[in-house]
């Protein structure tokens, strides 16, 4: 029975890890762009923060270019968010992939 307790404290010590980690994640962030005139940045927690668009980028008579700039740099965004939480959690998991963590 001493060998449970032992396992659950490590389970609980484990998840207040995960939480504080996931809590830091929502404070960093990385940037994506595309053409240098499009920029994201994002939270390691996959939310988009902010989108800077460049003067020059908009043209009324090419919107599709402008809408491929922004999906570019959304996807950017997004997997260098995705890549900061896969290394910061997999510390925590030791590089166990657990489906639904992060």
């Amino acid at each position: 029975m001493n060998q449970m307790q032992q396992m659950m404290k490590q389970v609980k010590k484990m998840q207040e890890q995960m939480e504080k980690t996931q809590q830091e994640l929502a404070n960093k962030t990385v940037e994506g762009s595309a053409g240098g005139v499009v920029t994201v940045t994002a939270n390691g927690q996959k939310k988009i923060m902010a989108i800077t668009i460049k003067p020059e980028a908009v043209d009324p008579e090419d919107v599709e270019m402008l809408q491929d700039l922004v999906l570019t740099a959304v996807n950017d965004a997004l997997a260098k968010a995705e890549e900061l939480a896969n290394k910061d959690m997999g510390r925590l998991t030791g590089g166990l992939n657990i489906p639904g963590l992060f």
